[in-house]
């Protein structure tokens, strides 16, 4: 026989047992991989010792050989199903451990690396950590968030509850004709009105960035008359605790942003800065640019933030102690948010 008439009998006879383990893997496709690994080594083999003993018959070698080629294709087959099983439980084995992983995942707790595993189980496995680590970052923001809401909570109530008292207290008054100087009673209530629209207006405003509704529209602007009017603004302020304001901005530094979006951002951080400097201290706002990147510092003399407080300066309603009772000039907790809340906009 030539060897094309080998090939073609080669091939007819193996076909019969690839076909038969077709089929073998389609029936067995939802069974346990050690089973697939060893149709994979049955059909791998039968159809070699298949193709061998249909050659041979066609080749009319004697009795002899024959039982020889059957001998060697038996022992071949065994020992490749032994192997085929043997790699199929080491991988059940892999994908039990990762789906135990998984199952712990599942059940809230940190997602622990199986052993060392096929390269496939293992970049799952590592898929599988990194997503932990996102939820369980997540789930410390939010612990966070829920935590800095109910403190805005009771504190706004607390800021909006004292005002009114007093509010009516005076109104009272004067109603009585029992104030002693009506025209500072009535300029105490417009003071205490414009706290509260004030504090209502930055809920609204926190409210907007946090659904997303806010509408920024984008100009080029000088970062020097920004930083000027912020200082403006925050002069009586500081004026009246004794804090000098300054600022040092070069005018040929110009920046992209919403006009209204980066004054309210500057303002809250210089009147930040004001509020927590204290008498005799100083104030000082910096601008500079480096290429394309424009860099703005407000320095202050409040001695500096606890290190276990640097993760929460820009959480809402966080005041920079725990207390019930904050500062008078404390404000409610919410000028660093919204300084947050726009920059990430």
């Amino acid at each position: 026989m030539n060897v094309a008439q080998v090939a073609l009998v080669a091939v007819g006879w193996s076909a019969g047992v690839v076909l038969l383990g077709v089929v073998a893997a389609w029936l067995l496709r939802r069974a346990s991989l050690r089973w697939s690994a060893a149709v994979v080594a049955l059909v791998s083999v039968g159809g070699v010792a298949v193709g061998v003993l249909g050659t041979a018959q066609a080749m009319f070698l004697s009795q002899h050989d024959l039982h020889v080629v059957i001998t060697v294709c038996v022992v071949s087959g065994l020992l490749s199903v032994a192997v085929a099983l043997w790699l199929g439980e080491r991988l059940v084995r892999s994908t039990r451990r990762l789906r135990d992983a998984a199952t712990r995942f599942g059940d809230g707790r940190p997602f622990e690396s199986p052993a060392a595993g096929p390269r496939e189980l293992t970049d799952i496995a590592g898929e599988l950590a990194r997503s932990s680590d996102r939820l369980h970052e997540a789930a410390e923001r939010e612990r966070r968030l829920e935590q800095s809401r109910r403190e805005l909570v009771a504190w706004v109530s607390h800021d909006l509850r004292s005002p009114l008292a007093g509010i009516r207290a005076m109104s009272e008054a004067l109603d009585d004709g029992l104030a002693p100087d009506p025209a500072r009673y009535r300029a105490q209530m417009r003071t205490e009105v414009d706290r509260m629209v004030r504090m209502v207006d930055d809920l609204f405003e926190l409210s907007r960035i946090h659904a997303g509704a806010l509408q920024l529209t984008p100009q080029t602007l000088q970062l020097a008359d920004v930083v000027s009017e912020a200082i403006a603004a925050a002069d009586p302020v500081a004026r009246a605790k004794g804090v000098q304001v300054g600022g040092a901005v070069p005018a040929d530094v110009l920046v992209r942003a919403d006009p209204d979006a980066l004054a309210r951002v500057v303002a809250n951080l210089v009147m930040n800065a004001v509020r927590h400097t204290p008498s005799d201290g100083s104030v000082v706002i910096t601008g500079t640019a480096t290429g394309s990147t424009v860099t703005l510092s407000v320095a202050d003399a409040c001695g500096g933030i606890p290190a276990d407080d640097l993760q929460r300066v820009f959480d809402v309603g966080w005041r920079g102690g725990t207390a019930r009772t904050p500062q008078v000039d404390a404000g409610a907790g919410l000028g660093l948010a919204i300084v947050r809340g726009l920059v990430e906009a």
